[in-house]
Order: C-alpha cells, then sequence, then structure tokens
C-alpha cells in the first residue's frame, strides 16, 4: 500500500448506542502515527432519536460532506446492504456488512468482522476443541463470526437466535459456503450446551448498556471455552462467570483491534501497525 502522507481521511461510526465506541481513538491514534491528518466521527442513532431508517439520509450526508468512509455496526450491519453500489466477496458470503468506502461516485461494501474475529480467536483460544460449537445470535456480527469459526475448522455450528427464522436462514447461508452442512439452528439450548466445546455470543447482552448473559448460568461448565465480541465492558457477565469456573476465555477486544486494523487500511490506503494498535487498545 503506497504511503500517502498527504492525504486526509475523514471517517465515522454509524451505528445505536455507540458514545462508549473505542474505534475513534484507535484509528486517529494510528493516523497520528502514521503522519496522516484523520478524523473519526461517532454518528450515533441514539442520541439522534434514528434507527437504521435513517441509514438512507445519513449515507448521502456522508457522501455530500466528502467522507472517505464509514464503519457500521449494530443494529445496521444487514440493513445497509441494499443502499450499497457494490460489495466485496466477503460481503457478499458473509451477508453483512461493517465498512463501507465512499469513492469515485461509488459506495463499496465490505466486511473487516470475520477477518477480525479469526485472527483473535487464532492468537487467544490457540489449540481448543472445534467438534461442537454454540452460537448466540445471528445478526450481522453473527454472521461474520460465524464464517470465522467454520473457517477456522468448526465441525458442528449450532446458531441460536431469538428470530429462530433469522438462526435457520444464516445455517442455510453458510452451508452454501462450507461443505458438510456443519451450520444448523439450535432448538434446545440446554442438549446443544452439554454436548459443546465452545460458546460464542454474538448478542449485544453483557453491554453496558444491555446487561446480563445470553445463557443461563448453570449452562455453563469449566471445560467450555466461551468467546465474547463484546469489548464494553471488557470483562462481560458471561466471561467473568465463565472464568470464575475455570474456563478458557476469549475477550471481545482482538476482534475490535483487528477489524479497526483492516478498516484503517481501507481508509487510509496505508498499512497499519496492528501490535501498535493493539497496544493502544489495552492503554484504552
Amino acid at each position: 500500500m503506497s504511503q500517502n502522507h498527504s492525504k486526509s481521511v475523514l471517517a465515522g461510526l454509524i451505528g445505536a448506542g455507540i458514545q462508549a465506541s473505542r474505534t475513534p481513538a484507535l484509528h486517529e491514534r494510528e493516523g497520528d502515527a502514521q503522519g496522516l491528518r484523520y478524523l473519526y466521527r461517532l454518528i450515533d442513532l441514539d442520541p439522534l432519536q434514528l434507527d437504521s431508517n435513517a441509514l438512507p439520509e445519513l449515507l448521502l450526508a456522508a457522501e455530500r460532506m466528502a467522507f472517505t468512509g464509514l464503519n457500521i455496526t449494530f443494529p445496521c450491519k444487514q440493513a445497509i446492504i441494499p443502499l450499497l453500489d457494490e460489495l466485496s466477496p466477503e460481503a457478499r458470503g458473509i451477508g453483512a456488512v461493517n465498512t463501507v468506502l465512499l469513492k469515485d461516485g461509488k459506495r463499496v461494501g465490505h466486511n473487516t468482522d470475520c477477518l477480525g474475529f479469526a485472527e483473535g480467536f487464532r492468537r487467544g483460544l490457540k489449540g481448543v476443541a472445534l467438534q461442537r460449537v454454540v452460537q448466540m445470535g445471528a445478526g450481522g456480527a453473527g454472521a461474520a463470526v460465524a464464517h470465522a469459526l467454520l473457517g477456522e475448522g468448526v465441525g458442528q455450528l449450532t446458531i441460536f437466535d431469538v428470530d429462530n427464522s433469522r438462526a435457520q436462514s444464516l445455517a442455510d447461508n453458510l452451508n452454501q459456503h462450507f461443505a458438510g452442512g456443519r451450520a444448523r439452528a439450535g432448538g434446545d439450548l440446554p442438549t446443544a450446551m452439554a454436548q459443546a466445546d465452545g460458546l460464542v455470543n454474538t448478542t449485544p447482552m453483557g453491554m453496558a448498556k444491555l446487561p446480563g448473559m445470553p445463557v443461563p448460568l448453570e449452562l455453563l461448565r469449566a471445560e467450555l471455552w466461551v468467546a465474547e465480541i463484546v469489548y464494553f465492558p471488557l470483562e462481560t457477565e458471561l466471561l467473568r462467570n465463565a472464568r470464575a469456573l475455570g474456563c478458557r476465555t476469549l475477550d471481545g477486544g482482538t476482534m475490535a483491534v483487528f477489524q479497526a486494523v483492516k478498516a484503517f487500511e481501507l481508509f487510509s490506503g496505508v498499512t497499519a501497525d496492528s501490535q501498535r494498535m493493539l497496544e493502544h487498545f489495552q492503554s484504552l
């Protein structure tokens, strides 16, 4: 990638309840270190009293104000897709977008969540058993994580969601991309948990604004590994309870950092220093 230090970047994050996001600081600090003029703005739907129906208006405003690109988070990762001109192969396969590049009058959707989760998983849960895994949540982040899990070699992925049809359609999508019919929508959580090697939470449950656990405490046991994508707080109720039982755990921090590394590179055209970004995240 070209080291174009005369370039300026104006980026933003669209989502609901994102005041605590570390993403602006991660991008801006790395931009400073690279000698770039790099501004990153939060576009929080909650204080604006908007929902995902405002996406057409927000995208148009960003284009008019010459934004370089936007990150997209809950609850907009799937709703944004019909408003885009092109999708990267990853974003198309996953069916969710978390990064939009605004370039040459075109809106191009990417997904850096999948790569971000996979990188964190390889670093933090090396060597764990992967025969059977339970995933809570089948939304935009859930779709990316499920692709990453099957890509990392999970034998059978059982997906639960408050909307069972959403879990089923994600499983169907995954089985089109991965051989062997390894994904399925779950019906019986206690049985699936009893048979599982690992549990992944991709729901917003556990966030500071949505406290609680995605599964009942009594379904956790020491042999399980437990992964989380929520990173504010870094230790969710789920992780705290899992650690108390002796489970191997992975917090949401590494996914947050590595999806940001890739988004930074898409926005700036400059190679990010992932170790520096990881250390900066930990210092926050």
